[in-house]
């Protein structure tokens, strides 16, 4: 009898831990993240999407913008800019007078590329070197205006700059 209960409960528990694991092998698809509303000014939200850039200080600072807290700082101006900054890279945040976010400026340098731009940008300029990188982001009241990456690359002497959106499409400089 002893034997037949010993052997339920470690059926139990490898069950229990066989299920947890494929769970835990599920992959986490950042892009299905929703906006995030940062807070509700009156009958309006401040809405702000995060990107889901793979370089570790873009997603650092915009988490740290979306942990601030605005309080009631803004009482008393018309707009109220919010500046964040760090070495590379700044974001800027600009509040009405209800405290609604209307406007987000975000640039980073040199941060890690995405393969799209990565491989967009080494089949377009074949032995060319990117030397340098800048990252912006912009959104209006929640909704994303720019988000392009500018680029300068070298081959040998010769320097060209060129822009390229986040799916690789090269919309400057060729």
């Amino acid at each position: 009898m002893k034997l037949f209960i010993n052997v339920i409960a470690l059926l139990g528990v490898v069950t229990v831990g066989y299920t947890q694991n494929l769970e835990a092998t599920e992959e986490f698809r950042p892009d299905e993240l929703p906006a995030v509303v940062i807070k509700s000014a009156g009958k309006d939200f401040s809405v702000y999407l995060p990107d889901k850039n793979p370089d570790f200080k873009v997603r650092q600072m915009q988490e740290k913008f979306i942990g601030y807290n605005l309080g009631k700082d803004y009482e008393g101006y018309d707009e109220y800019l919010v500046l964040m900054e760090s070495e590379d890279s700044y974001l800027t945040a600009t509040y009405n007078q209800n405290g609604k976010l209307i406007r987000v400026v975000e640039k980073y340098e040199n941060v890690r590329l995405p393969s799209s731009v990565m491989l967009s940008v080494y089949k377009a300029f074949p032995e060319w070197t990117i030397i340098k990188d800048k990252f912006l982001y912009t959104q209006e009241d929640g909704t994303v205006k720019n988000k392009t990456y500018s680029l300068k690359l070298k081959k040998d002497k010769e320097i060209k700059k060129i822009v390229v959106n986040p799916q690789g499409k090269i919309l400057a400089g060729l």
